[in-house]
């Protein structure tokens, strides 16, 4: 049996956790902000945010070279403090949202899969989870 390796990656966004709530699990929101850089984009969301409720976001490179759906069911829902998911490969991830002062601190603990280096994985998390921060930042008034 082989050990499974988990990553953090961690963020504050200057917002309500209301609003980073909404902004991170609204579809239209999430085709805005789910990507790594600007060389990739998110063409469709969808999203039932509910225990054993399934959620399916297509990444794919602009230029068409490389595409594939990130999807998952919940495992648990707790309005604007924990959302978890097991993914169609079968790894976990969770996200804690801990409002403090008008902020929200993003933490997302996951599997890493096996393909890829693990620090790959914790920079493109990493910076998926900075590009929300500055959309949902972008949308305070």
């Amino acid at each position: 049996m082989t050990e499974v390796t988990r990553i953090t990656v961690e963020a504050v966004a200057n917002a309500p956790v209301a609003d980073v709530w909404k902004a991170w699990n609204t579809p239209s929101d999430i085709m805005q902000w789910n990507t790594p850089d600007p060389s990739w984009h998110t063409p469709s969301s969808e999203n039932d945010l509910r225990v054993g409720g399934k959620f399916k976001n297509r990444m794919e490179a602009k230029d068409g070279s490389f595409g594939f759906d990130f999807e998952g069911i919940y495992d648990s829902v707790e309005l604007h403090k924990e959302i978890s998911y097991t993914m169609s490969d079968g790894r976990r991830s969770t996200t804690l949202f801990t409002p403090e002062g008008g902020k929200t601190t993003i933490e997302t603990t996951f599997d890493a899969e096996t393909e890829n280096d693990p620090e790959f994985q914790k920079q493109g998390w990493q910076a998926i989870l900075d590009n929300f921060v500055r959309y949902v930042e972008s949308t305070q008034s």
